[in-house]
């Protein structure tokens, strides 16, 4: 199953970076160069933010939920994203900060606030309940700082971009702006990835980790840092998405039969498959104005959330 996913995501990218091919034929038949600029400056960009950024969410979402052994820890409902997005607005409109690897610094910075307000507010083990409402009030105040930020920028037309910010895209992203994301996203993941026999230790509880020479806490902010910079950085340059980052590692779960650190790695293929396919309908969709990308992951994360709690709710109630 997991060498099928990891299939369908590539095969899913290629698709991504190819179609829609009538448009590269016509340009290489005007112009070969202008195929070449359209495929590597234009849709390459997109292509790799799209898989990078699921990757990330869906890796970031299993480090988080091991981490605070609830379900329903996610970077957006954790508010990581949107801490996130509001940290790249006040660098980018407010401080003036153009350089992407800078912004994306905020970013993080803005992710961190926001992932230790909430170890603050709900502590590291929280029941679903108390992770849920510090969780959905983080990303609720830091989605209208972002609205404010943006509202009461100097420039004119900030406002306009809220959309992007708080809803993601993908629109005109360059190489540039893509390494700037990939690069500490990629550097965080890899070492959330090599704390995987870590956080299938802490499963097992605190006292046989710590038995074990871990450490809980220090483990936690550590996975809560590497969590906001990967995060971070990606939302610096597409903005902040929903729900990949918790049906991914939902999913994941079921696949490393209930290890939280080993379902990482199909959290990854899972969240990159996810969100190219959402920025696939989005592109499919013969609108003036793009949609969103938020809004297509929100479409079927919102059931996958709703059940979650359900099952939560019942479990309680047994």
């Amino acid at each position: 199953m997991r060498f099928l996913i990891v299939f369908a995501m590539i095969a899913v990218a290629v698709a991504h970076l190819l179609l829609p091919l009538a448009s590269l034929d016509e340009a290489r038949s005007i112009d070969p160069v202008l195929a070449r600029v359209i495929l590597v400056e234009l849709r390459l960009p997109r292509t790799l933010l799209v898989v990078s950024y699921g990757m990330v969410l869906g890796i970031s979402g299993a480090a988080l939920q091991a981490t605070f052994a609830n379900p329903l820890a996610s970077p957006d409902i954790s508010g990581a994203s949107s801490g996130a997005a509001l940290g790249a607005v006040l660098g980018g409109y407010w401080l003036g900060i153009t350089q992407p690897l800078a912004l994306a610094g905020c970013a993080a910075a803005g992710a961190v606030a926001a992932l230790l307000f909430l170890l603050l507010l709900a502590g590291r083990r929280a029941d679903s309940t108390t992770l849920l409402l510090a969780g959905l009030a983080l990303s609720l105040a830091a989605g209208a700082g972002t609205s404010l930020a943006l509202a009461l920028a100097p420039s004119p037309f900030a406002f306009y971009d809220a959309f992007d910010w708080l809803m993601g895209s993908f629109v005109d992203r360059s190489l540039g702006q893509a390494a700037a994301a990939l690069i500490p996203a990629a550097m965080a993941s890899l070492l959330l990835l090599r704390r995987a026999r870590a956080l299938d230790q802490l499963a097992l509880g605190e006292d046989v980790a710590a038995s074990l020479g871990l450490h809980p806490r220090a483990l936690a902010i550590e996975v809560i840092a590497l969590s906001a910079i990967a995060v971070g950085a990606c939302v610096s340059v597409a903005g902040a998405i929903g729900f990949v980052g918790l049906v991914a590692p939902t999913l994941a779960r079921r696949l490393s039969r209930g290890h939280p650190g080993r379902a990482m790695l199909p959290a990854a293929a899972i969240g990159a498959l996810l969100l190219t396919l959402a920025d696939l309908v989005v592109r499919a969709v013969p609108l003036a104005r793009p949609i969103p990308v938020g809004v297509i992951t929100a479409l079927f994360g919102t059931p996958l959330f709703l059940w979650l709690v359900l099952s939560m709710r019942r479990r309680v109630a047994a």
